[in-house]
Order: C-alpha cells, then structure tokens, then sequence
C-alpha cells in the first residue's frame, strides 16, 4: 500500500515502460485488406475511406510490394467483378479478379501470406451473400456455390480462405470440397461472429456489395448476442475451422476477449472499414492525434485477445512501429 507501493516507478522512463507492456504490437500481427478489379493500370480511391483503392493486378503488386517493404506479411483480398448474375459465378471463375491477384502475389513475393473473402455478396447481381428466391437468401444451396469458389481460390494458390458469408454450415463444406480436391493443408479462417454491424457501410462502397433489397440482419449476427458468438463459434470449430474471427472489432472487444479464453485458439478481429473512415475523418479535422490513436486502438484490439488484425491500418501502423 502507498507509500511503499508506487506503481508509478516502473512509468518514469520510455524503456521502463516498454519493459513492462504487456501487449505487444508487430507488423506481424496485421493483415490488410485490398480491394481487386479487373483491368490493367486501375487504381480508384474509395472515397470514404480516404488512401484506400481499387486497383487492377498489376497496380495491386505495386501496392503489396509498397506493403511488405512496411513489413506487413499477409493480406485479404476482396474482388470486384467485370460482371454480376443472380449466382455471383464469377466467385469461382479461375481468371477472375482475385484468382489472377493470388497467382500474381505468389510469384512476385513466395513468402507472403495471401488470404482470399469467399462470400457472393461482391459478385450477385443482388448484393446479398447466397442465392436469393422469392425475396429469401437460401442457406443450403449457397454452400456448394461457396465451396466451388473456396475450391477456386485453392487452385490459384492461396494460403488461407475466409469464409465471410455467416451461411450455417460453409465451414464444413468448404472443408470437405477443399479435402476432396486435394487441398487438406489449406488452412479455412471463418469469419465465426460476424454482426450485422452499421459499421460496413464504406466496405460495401469499396466492394460494390450493397444488398440491392433488404438487409442482412437475417444471417448476420444480432449485435445484441455474445452467448451466441460463443455457440456460433463453436459450430465452426467443429466444422474445421482453423482460426476464428469476429468482426466488427472495437464495438465486440467483450466478444473478442470471450471467444479467446473460450476457446484458446488463434482469434482475428476485423477493424472495419466504418471503424477505420471514422478515425480518418476525426484525425482529419485535427479533432485526434490520429498515430497515437492509430496504435492506441489496433493494440486494444489485441489486449481483448486477437492474435491477428484486419486492419486498413496496416501499411500506417507498420511504419509507425518500425
């Protein structure tokens, strides 16, 4: 007790400080999220997320190579079609967007960890997440669609697959399509606890996947539930899932920190595009010191238990550390 006790000794100097952290930030932990179009030398600003882009392949090499000199080592890839249908069958076409991006990235830079979003939403006429009839997304037919373009993303070499659609059981399809097709080693990050969160709005400008009627709020997780995070993580895990997301970040650091003693397993966390056009709009209007809350938010996110950050911030950040 004071005087003896004076937690202030271990706060006077920066070493001191550092020596003491227990949370940890490295370029390592971050994996950044590009948006893939067709084309050649296309590289459109999204407007609401101010020093983020469309880009062709080619200007999304010089993108990644700007990256992994930061010392960020993996990204996501999201992909913009040339065309839309009701099926969204440019998910699984080889020479699609994203299917050219990972063949790309694989030989420009081997050691980079190329992650690819397998959900509809980007590539349906509809903007909805799965094969819609009579006004209704249908679960159980939109899992082989899934799995064809998990399957898709394989051949073309990627590292991992991200199932991001909230389908009851696509992790066990995916699982079983990608095991049948001779990819047992790829590993699957389910987006496990994805909320139906009013923070994806930017995103579905960038991806050019907002749902034409309705909304999502019908397989997308109600921001009200955690014992259901829980329950819905678990079914992924059972199914095979490798590492388990939730997503958004900063409103569910709770749900975060409970999957990751539940469960003690690799756990992501997406800082989205509403979290990350919020801090940039503040930092903008000299309203925040946008660094400091740049490392202050994305080392929140890793205190409540991620393991790993989808975050806009990564290339930012990662200089920020070094």
């Amino acid at each position: 007790m004071f005087p003896v006790t004076r937690p202030r000794r271990l706060r006077r100097t920066p070493v001191l400080r550092e020596m003491v952290r227990e949370t940890t930030l490295a370029p390592s932990d971050f994996i950044y999220p590009l948006f893939v179009t067709f084309g050649d030398g296309v590289k459109r600003e999204i407007p609401s997320m101010p020093g983020n882009f469309q880009m062709s392949v080619d200007r999304l090499l010089e993108e990644v190579g700007g990256a992994w000199g930061d010392g960020v080592r993996s990204v996501i890839l999201f992909g913009i079609p040339e065309r839309k249908d009701e099926t969204g069958s440019e998910g699984w076409n080889d020479e699609a967007p994203v299917q050219r991006a990972v063949r790309a990235l694989k030989r420009a830079y081997p050691d980079l960890v190329v992650i690819t979003d397998v959900c509809m939403c980007e590539y349906t006429s509809h903007g909805h997440c799965g094969i819609v009839r009579d006004g209704e997304v249908l679960n159980d037919p939109t899992l082989e669609l899934l799995a064809r373009c998990a399957v898709s993303h394989a051949r073309a070499g990627a590292d991992i697959v991200a199932p991001s659609d909230m389908m009851d059981g696509r992790v066990g399809a995916i699982r079983s399509a990608l095991d049948g097709a001779g990819f047992a080693d790829l590993p699957i990050m389910a987006y496990a606890a994805k909320y139906a969160s009013a923070f994806y709005g930017p995103f579905r400008e960038a991806a050019g996947s907002t749902p034409q009627f309705g909304d999502r709020r019908a397989y997308q997780m109600d921001p009200a539930n955690a014992e259901e995070a829980l329950r819905e993580v678990a079914l992924d895990v059972e199914e095979g899932a490798d590492i388990v997301m939730v997503k958004p970040a900063l409103a569910y650091l709770d749900v975060i920190r409970r999957v990751k003693d539940a469960f003690q397993m690799p756990v992501a966390a997406y800082n989205v595009s509403g979290e990350f056009s919020m801090l940039a709009a503040a930092a903008e209007r000299g309203w925040i010191d946008r660094e400091r809350a740049v490392l202050e938010v994305l080392t929140a996110i890793r205190r409540a238990g991620a393991d790993l950050v989808l975050t806009y911030h990564a290339r930012e950040a990662a200089r920020l550390l070094r």
